[in-house]
């Protein structure tokens, strides 16, 4: 702390100033009245400059949830096929049916719909599919080609999902500033179209979603 000094006034007051020294000095302003007229109002104004740093996120749910909850659970999409047989055979007892010998196909007529969500602030918005192998039965197997996904809303659309790796991106469209705000939500639905013949069993696979924004 710097020495006392004593400071006479025009009434002959002696007036204590300390000064402090903590670092860098804020802005300060003092504002004296004249001797003259010392009853005078006063006022005296100091500026405070901010700085609020936001940072980006991304926030993504397939699936049961509620934002901004996380929820390491994960959801199932499950199928139950029907053979689709080349020539429909009547009903009844030792009933006649011609069949060129053709492989049915097996299918399944139902679908799965899940909600989903993306809410981020960093900008254009992009969503990938990527599975790590085929569906698969011990060593039988059926491609993720065989499922297909439809969305309720085109601003959020539904990633093509590939038999390997990591497909083609769609773009979520922004809903504020420029697409620099994001808040979508849709109804995606899951549904599985077989492309050829099957062994009997359960397959089973994971794909993995990922929003991303650079």
């Amino acid at each position: 702390m710097k020495p006392v000094t004593s400071l006479l006034t025009g009434l002959g007051l002696p007036v204590c100033l300390f000064f402090a020294s903590y670092g860098a000095d804020a802005d300060s302003h003092v504002t004296i009245a004249p001797v003259s007229n010392p009853a005078q109002a006063v006022a005296a104004s100091a500026n405070l400059d901010f700085n609020i740093n936001i940072g980006k996120f991304i926030y993504f749910r397939v699936g049961a949830g509620v934002f901004p909850l996380a929820n390491a659970s994960v959801d199932t999409v499950a199928f139950d096929t029907l053979a689709s047989i080349p020539v429909s055979p009547a009903n009844g007892n030792a009933q006649p049916t011609s069949w060129n010998g053709s492989v049915p196909v097996f299918t399944s007529t139902s679908t799965r719909v899940l909600p989903v969500e993306v809410r981020s602030n960093a900008g254009q918005v992009s969503i990938r599919a990527t599975v790590s192998g085929p569906l698969s039965n011990g060593t039988d197997t059926i491609p993720f080609a065989d499922v297909h996904i439809v969305s309720s809303d085109n601003n959020l659309p539904a990633p093509v999902i590939p038999n390997s790796g990591t497909g083609m991106a769609v773009n979520v469209a922004g809903t504020a500033f420029a697409n620099l705000i994001t808040e979508r939500s849709a109804n995606w639905t899951f549904s599985y179209s077989g492309s050829g013949a099957s062994t009997a069993g359960s397959y089973s696979g994971t794909i993995t979603f990922t929003a991303s924004a650079l």
